[in-house]
């Protein structure tokens, strides 16, 4: 009850209505949302403040951004979404907060555009030497079969292509990264398919912003051959991982292409199942299927073998953690 009524005394006031109608439409920093509302950044952070405190918006420090988006759980999220559920549609006033959002969203589909057209050229060619993405992606459902998740995350999601593959399959979806570039491209490509159960974050791989067993599904996909500590990053996603949760690695087959350490920052020119293998092992991880997809025929270079990995926590681990999980439960 309490809970409810601080929720209600801190969204008593226009402007804080507004930013939650704001909010339910993607999440915001503070100078986009001062440049919607049309008010002064004191203002706007000061009510952001009350409303935050109140557990009605939830803030996200990414880099020298905080970001702000409608809660999504608790008492507090369920009431922020019913009162943005009862705005009237024709309202004058967020009509024109909902058209100077459409103006940012713009602005940030110009900037995702700009960067990724002075870096399509690496991509286009990297994408040349292996097998079709559509291929790639068909392997990733088919090792999935049917499962469907409640929070699935992505480990430096890029694009956020992975997020708009799954987004069907679970109930929420974070993909993480820390480039800001990158970023901007996957929020871009997020709003455009209108993923309303999707959401990204800049974030260290080593060191996830999860709960320990947060996750049904983490994805890692080819990420692990840019990294210096791949087995540091399979700990951590292990750690995330729910007991009965599922580790999906896809990466390149060990190759001779030395170029791509030079253009493409590839630390490692790909990654074998024995390597694979031994780095689950110590990260309590075992193997549940490996698929492999075959390069395209290039004639004036070798081409890229794809790897597939599904694994598991160990039968041992995951009884243990399934049976501690349960203890804390029964002593709540």
């Amino acid at each position: 009850m309490d809970e409810l009524l601080a929720g209600l005394k801190a969204v008593a006031e226009t402007t804080r209505i507004r930013i939650l109608f704001v909010l339910s439409h993607g999440e915001m920093n503070v100078t986009e949302l001062t440049y919607i509302l049309g008010q002064s950044q004191p203002r706007v952070s000061r009510h952001l403040k009350l409303m935050a405190e109140a557990g009605l918006i939830s803030r996200h420090k990414e880099g020298n951004w905080v970001l702000f988006r409608l809660r999504e759980e608790g008492r507090s999220g369920a009431l922020a979404r019913a009162l943005v559920d009862m705005l009237p549609g024709k309202d004058q006033l967020l009509s024109g907060d909902l058209s100077r959002l459409e103006e940012i969203r713009r602005q940030r589909n110009e900037t995702a555009a700009a960067y990724f057209g002075a870096n399509a050229s690496q991509w286009a060619k990297l994408r040349s030497l292996h097998v079709l993405e559509a291929d790639v992606e068909g392997a990733m459902l088919h090792l999935l079969g049917k499962h469907k998740f409640e929070n699935v995350v992505d480990l430096g999601t890029g694009t956020g292509r992975v997020l708009e593959l799954l987004s069907s399959r679970a109930s929420h979806l974070f993909g993480l990264d820390t480039s800001r570039e990158m970023l901007a491209i996957a929020r871009a490509n997020l709003e455009r398919q209108n993923l309303r159960n999707a959401q990204v974050r800049q974030a260290d791989i080593y060191a996830l912003p999860f709960a320990d067993g947060f996750a049904d599904l983490v994805t890692i996909h080819q990420v692990l051959h840019f990294l210096d500590e791949p087995q540091r990053a399979l700990l951590e996603a292990r750690r995330i991982l729910s007991p009965t949760g599922l580790l999906m690695i896809i990466d390149f087959a060990p190759h001779d292409l030395e170029e791509l350490r030079s253009e493409h920052a590839h630390r490692r020119l790909g990654v074998s199942s024995e390597q694979m293998i031994s780095w689950f092992a110590r990260a309590g991880l075992e193997l549940v299927r490996h698929e492999i997809l075959a390069p395209p025929w290039l004639k004036s270079s070798k081409g890229l073998t794809v790897s597939l990995w599904l694994a598991r926590l160990r039968d041992e681990m995951r009884t243990n953690e399934i049976e501690l999980k349960q203890k804390a439960l029964q002593t709540s």
